[in-house]
């Protein structure tokens, strides 16, 4: 328990100096949340089906807009020049025009022909799709009451036999099948579930190369020359600076995890597989930030290159785009960083919950790498704190 002790506290010392840093209350408690949240909103897949803009006002418009909103999508009122403007800007996926003519027409029966305005951006072809499909439901509606009423059935009644017979007649039940890779990928995850699996790698190694800067300082200012001049060993530095490290990063996962979970209801499947993934990639970030902190001797330089490097192999791991999007090369290319790696064992249990056998083969690959980098982070650590005596 003595050999245990020295390591715990530098350990210790670690977290309290990160914690205690101003900057990281932001970097490390807000933004990373605040990033879940933007590529939540933009590519999540229990977003709502688009964003409309409708023109006009009447019996037709209230009926588009109720079926609109059945169907889930988000609906906004505007003249027709400032909805032209916000479907150009990007700020709505379609706009629909319902003029006094198709108000007209929509009263006495006859076909009216409504104008949609589409989008550039990518999900405008689904929402305008579903203003077609919303449109074509009202229409069958309004000739259902027109035959009745043709009929000599008041138009009153003939509206509410129509909505009754609609509640009465059950709906088919249709089950789609799609051999889409990417669709079978995607389907069923929530919102924001992959936007805080690759948020989690990204700040984890970020920090930990960053962190790196510590390092160094604790060599300039004369701190391992203290320490090392009570009864510490240098082995016992060398695992307190590696586990201080490792507990920074998991501090920085855990908490990304448990806050995604708690405000965005983030999915992370099997607790205890997504926290060993954790483990094993946060190990790699702890080796990565030893060799950064140990090669270097400039806080600036290495807080620098830390997040520079951090984020390049981020955008290469899958952190910034799904590496599911990515071409099958730069998809081979991007096992070389330990953040595709762990992006695909979160995936394999987040989606598809797969179980510790089915992801050993991406825990194995991230232990070697951790293995690696630990050694040779220690080994670096050692010379350099040879040099700080």
């Amino acid at each position: 328990m003595r050999q245990l002790a020295a390591p715990v506290a530098i350990a210790g010392t670690e977290l309290r100096r990160f914690l205690k840093d101003r900057s990281n209350i932001f970097f490390v408690f807000i933004f990373p949340l605040l990033l879940v949240l933007v590529i939540g909103a933009q590519f999540g897949q229990s977003a709502s089906s688009g964003r409309v803009i409708v023109v006009g006002d009447g019996e037709l418009t209230t009926a588009l807009e109720t079926t609109l909103e059945r169907e889930g999508v988000t609906l906004a009122a505007a003249e027709s020049g400032e909805m032209r403007e916000q479907v150009a800007r990007g700020r709505a996926d379609a706009g629909l025009i319902v003029d006094d003519g198709d108000e007209d027409a929509y009263a006495a029966g006859d076909p009216v022909d409504l104008e949609v305005v589409p989008g550039s951006q990518a999900g405008s072809l689904a929402a305008v799709q579903v203003v077609r499909t919303a449109v074509q439901a009202v229409a069958l509606d309004q000739a259902r009451v027109s035959v009745l009423t043709a009929a000599g059935v008041d138009a009153e009644d003939a509206r509410e036999s129509v909505a009754a017979a609609e509640q009465e007649i059950g709906v088919a039940d249709v089950q789609v099948v799609d051999t889409s890779r990417l669709a079978q990928e995607f389907s069923g995850i929530g919102q924001f579930d992959v936007g805080a699996g690759s948020q989690v790698l990204l700040f984890v190694f970020l920090m930990s190369l960053a962190g790196s800067a510590t390092l160094i300082g604790s060599r300039r200012l004369g701190v391992v020359r203290r320490v090392m001049a009570g009864p510490v060993s240098s082995g016992a530095m060398l695992t307190g600076e590696a586990l201080g490290r490792l507990v920074i990063a998991l501090f920085q996962g855990c908490y990304i995890m448990a806050a995604t979970a708690l405000l965005f209801r983030v999915d992370w499947g099997n607790l205890g597989l997504s926290l060993l993934v954790l483990l094993l990639f946060g190990a790699v970030s702890a080796g990565a930030g030893m060799v950064l902190g140990s090669i270097m001797d400039n806080e600036g330089a290495a807080s620098g290159v830390g997040v520079g490097l951090g984020l390049v192999l981020a955008a290469l791991g899958g952190c910034m785009l799904p590496l599911e999007l990515f071409p099958d090369t730069l998809r081979t290319v991007a096992n070389v960083t330990p953040h595709a790696w762990a992006y695909q064992a979160f995936a394999e249990v987040t989606r598809h919950g797969a179980g510790l056998t089915d992801i050993l083969p991406q825990l194995g690959v991230l232990a070697a790498m951790a293995a690696a980098l630990l050694v040779l982070g220690g080994y670096l650590l050692r010379r350099s704190l040879a040099r700080a005596m």
